[in-house]
């Protein structure tokens, strides 16, 4: 089919579809329909004997040990109601080290030795599983053939079932871990990150005399997450779009963004069905999606669900992004989570909006009206200040990815240097912490708009500094230079575990200043001098200006702050000694598990980019290369058409010379990408990262530009792929 007819039957089918969804509305929710297929804690109660409902509950809110006894009563109870919702399969649902989840499926039934089948699911079941570990990365954890692996129930986040078609699956989050008992995936060190950080942060309650009725400290956890919608017409015939989740060529169309007239506008009827769907799907797994609506970029867009516990929102995250990809095509659509789908226009990234609170509700990032007399979160705040101005790099390095080094930097996303900012009032808190003794927080006023019948509006004490990759926003903190495809598991477990080590050296100097038993003046007194070090020590990572500036860039390099460009850079820091010492003091990663990682992350990127060249030279190749020497054939006719008859062909000869000149450079930067490609790379994985972002990817960049020079000058129906006209506009 040529490419012209797709466009009419893409532009045909998005007006079949508007009518449609104008013609059936869909329903309003159901009062009901929020977590009916979770197996919630209300359902808990109800079904299970009030001790075993009780010890299940002390694990999910107070993290104590499962008691193995309770399981086989979890199981079955489990396994009624999954039944009664027509689950036929059960899986451990994980997140191993690739950044996606996996799961094997197991049917209920089990033969009853009489020639019959019962439906069973036992206690050990629930807890524990055996998968072949031998084919997922491990970065030398384990050997290709030391397969054994395990999966144990994290119990804190809840069982679930999953839908698809007529399928329901039960579906039971879990780690993943060796048989040595080393972490294979993400959720494992995001779960002793949690741990290490409760504990550095009730030792620090404990000594601020904050510790009463507390048990526990959680990190909680609010995502954005940022996508693009195609049409699944033009998808399927941009073979980089199937396999890369970018486009590695397309030139700028005459309109993108510069209108600004996508942002926050009415949402296109297809685009808002597949939204709504999208919703009720999430709702019914608990997930507790807030708000939707258009990003930046045409055809790209928004949800934001609403702050849980990390792991639990670790969790949701990878069902949302799982739900998006699986319900699009629903909808004639398909969904793009890469960082960077198409080139001069904004990317997609995922706000990670972290924060801490107490089991008693207190969340401890809140600096309330009197910012600076409430000294517990100052001494908080302090603490995720000396955490990133210490590990900024390991911060960088948590968000590292070769589709993310496509964005950082750009104008929708922060640069690479990892700084903070706080805003106008907590800034001159700061300055006074660091000058003696706090006095005053600036109150917030009103804003008068001017027109009678608009009400005055309160005004934030501060500003928001979109380019900053680490802000803080009221009452927690935003990294906002998490990619839109990422595993938020990975960043927190970093943040939790920096943050923890910074609250482990606040409570060594706060007891230490303070002494046994201090008065309350002696503790204030010992806390103010204290604060006053840490900021004195540590506020080179305080930066509240334009993060894009050039000017902040030769500010940050006399700060020392470090600026890693890209992902190979990034991934290097994690085994600064100084990194590998603080997971393995709060026995987070051991010194092995964390050299599995950067060797892993290593070995993705080379892959990613590896994959991408490939997919370029195939399609240079056999598509555009192809279509421009049609183009140049079309020209030599015209031209020689012209000269049969006597025509002055002069202005046409010199297009055809331009375009025989062009032609022939892309041909030989095609050869020139493919030697590349081919080159001996060297064994190190960071060595051979390195050279495929000094080798081959300026060889893309090359062939991308040439390949971009053709489609403005080759006949659009000779041009053999979806451009970005259609690509961003047709919804």
């Amino acid at each position: 089919m040529s490419l012209s007819r797709i466009r009419q039957d893409a532009v045909a089918d998005m007006h079949r579809w508007h009518n449609a969804i104008k013609r059936s509305p869909g329903a309003a929710l159901p009062r009901t329909i929020f977590a009916t297929d979770v197996f919630s804690i209300q359902t808990m109660r109800q079904s299970l004997p009030r001790s075993i409902f009780e010890a299940v509950m002390r694990t999910i809110r107070l993290n104590e040990p499962l008691d193995p006894t309770v399981a086989d009563a979890v199981a079955n109870a489990v396994k009624e109601w999954a039944v009664e919702r027509g689950a036929t399969h059960y899986t451990h649902w994980f997140q191993p080290l690739t950044g996606l989840t996996a799961e094997k499926h197991d049917a209920f039934l089990e033969p009853d030795g009489e020639g019959g089948a019962v439906s069973e699911l036992s206690g050990d079941q629930l807890i524990q599983g055996e998968p072949d570990a031998s084919s997922f990365p491990s970065g030398g954890v384990r050997a290709t053939f030391e397969a054994r692996g395990y999966t144990a129930w994290d119990a804190t986040s809840l069982i679930f079932i999953h839908r698809e078609a007529t399928n329901a699956t039960l579906c039971i989050p879990t780690v993943f871990v060796s048989w040595t008992g080393e972490a294979l995936d993400m959720k494992t060190p995001l779960l002793r990150s949690m741990d290490a950080l409760s504990e550095q942060a009730l030792r620090v309650l404990e000594i601020l005399g904050e510790a009463d009725g507390v048990s526990r400290v959680t990190t909680t956890l609010g995502v954005e997450q940022e996508y693009f919608l195609v049409d699944e017409r033009f998808f399927f015939e941009r073979p980089d779009l199937m396999i890369c989740g970018r486009t590695l060529l397309g030139a700028a169309p005459p309109k993108d963004q510069q209108l600004e007239d996508h942002y926050f506008g009415s949402i296109p009827s297809r685009v808002l069905a597949f939204m709504s769907e999208l919703e009720r799907e999430l709702y019914t797994q608990g997930v507790p999606i807030k708000t939707r609506h258009n990003e930046v970029a045409p055809g790209q867009y928004e949800l934001a669900a609403t702050f849980e516990t990390a792991n639990v929102a670790s969790d949701h995250q990878m069902l949302t992004m799982e739900k998006i990809e699986r319900i699009a095509p629903n909808f004639g659509l398909r969904a793009l989570l890469h960082e960077k789908p198409f080139s001069g226009i904004n990317g997609s990234g995922k706000h990670n909006n972290w924060s801490m609170a107490t089991n008693t509700g207190r969340n401890l990032l809140d600096p309330r009206d009197e910012a600076h007399s409430n000294m517990t979160f100052l001494v908080f705040l302090a603490a995720v200040i000396r955490a990133t101005h210490l590990h900024g790099d390991l911060i960088r390095a948590a968000i590292a990815s070769a589709a993310n080094d496509h964005r950082l930097g750009a104008n929708e996303a922060p640069p690479a240097i990892i700084s903070i900012y706080l805003g106008e009032t907590l800034s001159d808190v700061i300055s006074q912490v660091e000058g003696g003794k706090p006095q005053s927080t600036r109150q917030r006023d009103t804003l008068d708009l001017g027109a009678r019948s608009l009400p005055q509006i309160p005004r934030h004490t501060g500003d928001r500094n979109r380019t900053s990759p680490f802000a803080f926003t009221g009452n927690k903190f935003e990294l906002r230079a998490v990619g839109s495809s990422t595993a938020v598991a990975w960043p927190n477990t970093v943040l939790n575990t920096i943050v923890a080590d910074s609250l482990s050296h606040l409570a060594d100097e706060l007891a230490k200043a303070a002494g046994a038993k201090p008065t309350a003046a002696k503790l204030k007194s010992a806390t103010h001098a204290v604060l006053k070090r840490v900021i004195k020590e540590h506020k080179a990572v305080l930066f509240d200006g334009d993060n894009y500036s050039e000017a902040w860039r030769e500010e940050a390099a006399r700060r020392g702050l470090p600026n890693l460009t890209d992902t190979p850079e990034a991934i290097a820091a994690i085994s600064r000694r100084e990194n590998i010492a603080v997971f393995s003091k709060h026995k987070v990663l051991s010194k092995h598990e964390l050299a599995a990682r950067q060797e892993i992350f290593a070995e993705q990127y080379v892959n990613e980019v590896d994959i991408e060249a490939k997919t370029l030279v195939s399609m240079c190749r056999r598509l555009i290369l192809p279509a421009a020497l049609r183009h140049l054939s079309d020209l030599s006719e015209a031209v020689g058409s012209a000269e049969a008859v006597d025509v002055d062909s002069g202005e046409i000869r010199a297009e055809l010379e331009s375009f025989v000149s062009l032609a022939g450079r892309f041909r030989s930067a095609i050869v020139e990408l493919d030697q590349a490609v081919g080159a001996k790379r060297p064994g190190d994985p960071l060595e051979r990262a390195a050279h495929m972002r000094d080798r081959v990817i300026p060889k893309m960049n090359d062939a991308r530009d040439l390949a971009d020079e053709l489609e403005h000058r080759v006949a659009d129906d000779l041009w053999p792929i979806p451009t970005y006209r259609e690509l961003l506009f047709i919804k």
